[in-house]
């Protein structure tokens, strides 16, 4: 098992242009299927994430 430790000293940082990220921009996509976000960094816009999908079965 991987203990996972919260450590606020820490900042991570952007796997693309290497600044530290200090807060994600999100946009909504819209699809037939339901709604997912993306989450970018601030700085060079390069895409992070995309949550799971949620439609309308799911709630």
């Amino acid at each position: 098992m991987i203990d996972i430790v919260e450590d606020s000293n820490e900042q991570p940082i952007c796997p693309h242009c290497e600044k530290a990220v200090t807060r994600l921009l999100s946009k909504q996509i819209k699809s037939r299927f339901g709604i997912r976000y993306i989450y970018f960094c601030e700085h060079c816009k390069k895409v992070l994430s995309i949550s799971q999908r949620k439609g309308f079965w799911m709630g």
